[in-house]
């Protein structure tokens, strides 16, 4: 069963997250910030990941608290439930068109987390949502997820569109990553032994 639950509790936010990397992008996600909530259902949607997460931050400050706390939840139930990555393919990649925005994704679950960043947004926001946040978000799912995570921006003159391409490519590059290699049984996928 290639579940996970989490439960991250500090003084700035209260997190549960569930997840079933063999789900169907079955979503429910609740965080307070409407424009994250839309792109975590993506996440979901797109890498075949059911998520259930629900998120009680600072939001009286700002939402950054909860969207990088959200990375960081996400990320650890990522790793949880992929174990020791027996059977996984472990690379993914998709260049993702959507309208005038294309991003493309290359990820490794490599247990080495690293962030390349190559997306800019044009606007600081999208809505009250801090563009920012995108990367902030991203930066604590390589790192609590063991990711090597390259987004790299061909494309793009909209913000919205830059974002949401940003998370649905992640999505479609996780959704290669952690499926099974028919061809390789339950072998590591490494010549280490381990990952």
């Amino acid at each position: 069963m290639r579940t996970a639950s989490i439960t991250r509790k500090t003084s700035e936010t209260d997190i549960s997250v569930s997840i079933d990397l063999d789900g169907a992008g079955v979503y429910d996600c609740a965080t307070g910030v409407g424009f994250f909530d839309h792109m975590l259902d993506q996440l979901a949607r797109h890498s075949l990941i059911d998520i259930t997460l629900r998120a009680k931050g600072d939001l009286h400050i700002d939402d950054h608290h909860t969207v990088e706390d959200c990375g960081i939840a996400l990320g650890q139930a990522l790793a949880q439930a992929l174990g020791d990555k027996r059977g996984i393919r472990r690379y993914g990649e998709c260049a993702l068109p959507m309208d005038d925005a294309q991003i493309r994704c290359a990820l490794d679950l490599s247990g080495r987390p690293f962030l390349v960043w190559n997306v800019a947004f044009p606007t600081a926001k999208i809505g009250a949502f801090d563009t920012e946040l995108v990367r902030e978000f991203f930066q604590a799912l390589a790192t609590h997820g063991g990711i090597t995570l390259h987004l790299d921006q061909v494309h793009g003159i909209n913000s919205h569109h830059i974002a949401e391409a940003a998370f649905k490519a992640v999505a479609r590059a996780l959704r290669m990553a952690v499926e099974a290699d028919p061809r390789k049984g339950d072998a590591i996928p490494s010549t280490k032994g381990a990952l």
